[in-house]
C-alpha cells in the first residue's frame, strides 16, 4: 500500500515546483533590460526547478519513504534558495537600488509562497501529513491574503479601458481583504475561537467567496487566452493565479473533512 506521505510529497511538489519556476519566469519578465545579472540569477532558478520535475517524474506513490525524504530535502534546499533571492530583490527594491516592473507586493507575495512551500515539505518530512486540523485559520490567513493580493495584481494589470473588469477585480480585493481581517480577527480570539461551528462557518464563508474568485479568474484566462480583453497580464501568470485558487480550494476541503471527525479538536 502505498505511504500517503510519498503521496502527499509527491503532489506538494509537483504543484509548488511549477509555481516556483514560474515565479522565476515572471520576475525575469519584470526587469529591465541592464538588470542582466538577477535575469541570469531568475533563469537559473527555472532551470533548477525544471530539473526538480524531471526527477520528480522518476517517482511514483510506489517509491520509498527514505527517498522520497531524501529528494524532500533536496527541493527544501531549492525553495530556501529562490525565497532568499526573492527578499533580495524586494529589499533592492524597496531602498531603490533597482527599478523594475515588479511590484514589491508581488516580490513578497511570492516569497510568502516559497516560505509556505519550504515549510510543507520540513512538516512531511516530519510525519505530519496536512495541515493540521488546529492550524485551519492560520492556513486560511495565508491563502486569503494570497486571493486578496491576486485581485490587485489583475486589478492593476488590466488596461484601464477595461472598466468593467478592473472594478470586478477592486471588489474581490475589497471583499478578500475583509476576510483577510476577519480571519486575523478570528485568530487573535484563539483558542476560546477554535470550535467546530465556528469554524465550520468560517471555512463555508471562504469557500463560496474563493468559487467566485476562481470562476472570475478562470473567465479572465479564456478572454486573455482568446486576446479578447487588454492587458498586461501574461497568459501563464492568468493560469497561475487560477491553480492557485483551486488549491485553497483543495485546502479547504480537508479542513471540512477534518472536522466532521470525531475527536478532530
Amino acid at each position: 500500500m502505498a505511504d500517503p506521505i510519498v503521496a502527499r510529497s509527491l503532489d506538494e511538489i509537483r504543484f509548488w515546483s511549477r509555481i516556483m519556476k514560474e515565479h522565476a519566469l515572471f520576475l525575469s519578465l519584470g526587469f529591465t533590460y541592464e538588470q542582466k545579472q538577477l535575469i541570469a540569477e531568475a533563469q537559473q532558478f527555472i532551470t533548477l526547478f525544471e530539473r526538480i520535475e524531471e526527477r520528480l517524474a522518476r517517482f511514483t506513490v510506489n517509491s520509498e519513504l527514505g527517498q522520497v525524504q531524501a529528494f524532500n530535502n533536496e527541493v527544501y534546499q531549492a525553495a530556501a534558495a529562490i525565497w532568499s533571492y526573492k527578499r533580495k530583490v524586494l529589499g533592492l527594491t524597496l531602498r531603490c537600488e533597482i527599478r523594475s516592473n515588479n511590484y514589491p507586493l508581488l516580490i513578497d507575495h511570492i516569497s510568502r509562497e516559497a516560505a509556505y512551500f519550504a515549510n510543507r515539505l520540513k512538516e512531511l518530512n516530519a510525519g505530519i501529513l496536512a495541515p493540521k486540523p488546529e492550524a485551519i485559520i492560520e492556513e486560511n490567513v495565508f491563502f486569503l491574503k494570497i486571493m486578496a493580493d491576486h485581485a490587485k495584481f489583475i486589478g492593476h494589470l488590466l488596461d484601464p479601458s477595461e472598466r468593467k473588469l478592473v472594478e470586478q477585480a477592486r471588489e474581490f480585493s475589497h471583499d478578500f481583504d475583509q476576510l483577510v481581517f476577519q480571519a486575523v480577527d478570528l485568530e487573535s480570539m484563539q483558542p476560546q475561537s477554535k470550535t467546530k461551528p465556528l469554524l465550520s462557518q468560517f471555512l463555508n464563508q471562504n469557500k463560496v467567496s474563493v468559487a467566485s474568485l476562481r470562476d472570475f479568474k478562470k473567465t479572465a484566462r479564456e478572454l486573455i487566452e482568446a486576446c479578447r480583453i487588454k492587458s498586461n497580464i501574461h497568459p501563464l501568470l492568468a493560469d497561475h493565479t487560477f491553480r492557485e485558487a483551486e488549491r485553497f480550494l483543495e485546502i479547504i476541503d480537508l479542513f471540512e473533512a477534518s472536522l466532521k471527525r470525531p475527536k478532530s479538536f
